[in-house]
């Protein structure tokens, strides 16, 4: 496989039991296979440690604007995205393989990131608090409201009901 940013072969490196794709020779860029990065992504993961060392000795800055065609797929284009709640590093992302390219450097800021999976859910949660958290509110005081009326509803017709009926608790009960 060629490297998506300076074009040179990339050095397939074993840590651990897993395989990655690596531009030793050129730009220090890493590819990670589908699932592959969730492997080495957090501080406490020993097989990250050495890949996060790992730099080209090309110092290569590409645009961020750059979109880079996938080594493993090479007609498709890759979609760059967050990699995490806290956005501040962008990697790319292959639709078709779920391949992850990552530039020289940014593992090593995807593994500061974060202490733990814990960590990383807080943040998400965060994040999707931040994004939803009116909406939801808003759409959980509806749904209380619907209730409280079909509660009011409910007592009106328990005086209807028979005296043994209790609310809820029979299978023939719709309320």
């Amino acid at each position: 496989m060629k490297c998506p940013v300076c074009s040179t072969q990339l050095d397939q490196v074993m840590v651990g039991s897993v395989q990655f794709d690596v531009c030793k020779s050129g730009c220090g860029g890493i590819f990670c296979d589908n699932f592959e990065l969730k492997k080495v992504d957090e501080p406490g993961e020993d097989a990250g440690d050495l890949l996060g060392e790992i730099e080209g000795p090309k110092k290569y800055r590409r645009d961020p604007a750059q979109h880079l065609k996938c080594p493993k797929c090479e007609d498709v284009t890759m979609m760059q995205h967050f990699s995490s709640a806290k956005q501040q590093v962008q990697v790319d992302e292959c639709p078709s393989c779920a391949g992850i390219w990552l530039d020289c450097g940014e593992l090593r800021q995807i593994r500061s990131e974060y202490m733990s999976e814990a960590d990383r859910e807080q943040a998400a949660q965060a994040y999707f608090d931040k994004l939803f958290g009116g909406w939801a509110a808003t759409a959980n005081a509806d749904r209380e409201a619907d209730k409280a009326k079909i509660e009011r509803i409910a007592r009106m017709f328990r005086f209807i009901c028979p005296s043994y009926y209790i609310p809820g608790k029979q299978s023939w009960g719709a309320f």
